[in-house]
């Protein structure tokens, strides 16, 4: 009766040494998983003028007021290695649940000494109250941050004249992207901002050459061969979760993001900065 009594309190303490262990890989695990930043790089081609060097895109998506390194410095290094042209910041730049601001307004007016920087809404600044919501908007403007919520703007690159398109996240199904593409010239490459992915169809129908999202968190726990676990607006096994898309002429990338909100653990699904590069077919 001893012996076993005794054989028992050392199985457990070894159980509890075990369980000790393993706590302390997942714990490391989830905080590699959410703060190890990655860089995904595309390749497109286009018929469209852009520079003889090609044109690069930087897009930063979902960041949720989260802070790589003191002052967002790891996630600003990353970005200038890139050498971007342009960097479009594709919404939930803040966060309607934790509403400090400062960070993306730090962050913005750092990346605009990088590149011009373009804007577009997405659901968690629309959900902010009407005072935070008019501070982040006017703090962005102040720092040179171009926003385009429902607006096109025209801008020069290398001597290549691009449109930019950007669609308020309230707006992204009905006619509105189809009432900014009126008139536009049929030679210039349109690009296009626009924070939900799952209104492809609509984006392909305006005719853009291509669209940059989010939304998805990259369905924030990804299954190996499956992909994203579920996505707001799309529910489970979502189809656009993260990556490139294609629908008639138009090319849709879909970032994984960078911050989280009210989940806030990803699992095999670290943050994601998008590089695109574009140049002329041949």
């Amino acid at each position: 009766m001893y012996m076993k009594q005794k054989t028992s309190k050392k199985w457990r303490g070894r159980d509890a040494v075990l369980l000790a262990i393993a706590l302390l890989f997942f714990i490391g695990f989830v905080l590699w998983q959410n703060n190890d930043l990655t860089l995904t790089q595309y390749a497109a081609a286009t018929a469209k003028d852009v520079p003889k060097e090609g044109l690069k895109i930087v897009q930063v998506s979902d960041l949720h007021n989260k802070s790589f390194g003191k002052q967002n410095e790891k996630l600003l290094s990353r970005i200038r290695e890139q050498n971007p042209d342009l960097i479009l910041m594709t919404g939930d730049a803040a966060d309607c649940c934790r509403t400090d601001i400062e960070v993306v307004l730090d962050f913005s007016a750092a990346a605009t000494e990088i590149a011009p920087v373009y804007y577009v809404s997405g659901n968690h600044e629309n959900r902010l109250r009407i005072d935070r919501k008019t501070a982040l908007y006017a703090g962005l403007r102040e720092s040179g941050v171009q926003i385009l919520n429902d607006e096109t703007q025209t801008v020069s690159v290398r001597g290549c004249e691009i449109v930019l398109l950007g669609l308020d996240d309230a707006h992204l199904a009905g006619g509105t992207l189809q009432t900014l593409c009126a008139d536009l010239p049929e030679n210039t490459l349109q690009i296009l901002l626009a924070h939900e992915p799952q209104e492809l169809t609509n984006y392909a129908a305006a005719g853009v050459d291509f669209v940059f999202s989010g939304h998805t968190h990259g369905g924030q726990v990804r299954l190996p061969f499956v992909g994203g676990l579920a996505a707001p607006d799309q529910g489970l096994f979502p189809q656009y979760d993260a990556g490139e898309f294609t629908e008639n002429e138009t090319v849709l990338y879909v970032s994984r993001g960078l911050g989280n909100s009210l989940f806030p653990v990803r699992v095999l699904n670290r943050p994601e900065l998008v590089c695109v590069t574009v140049t002329a077919e041949e």
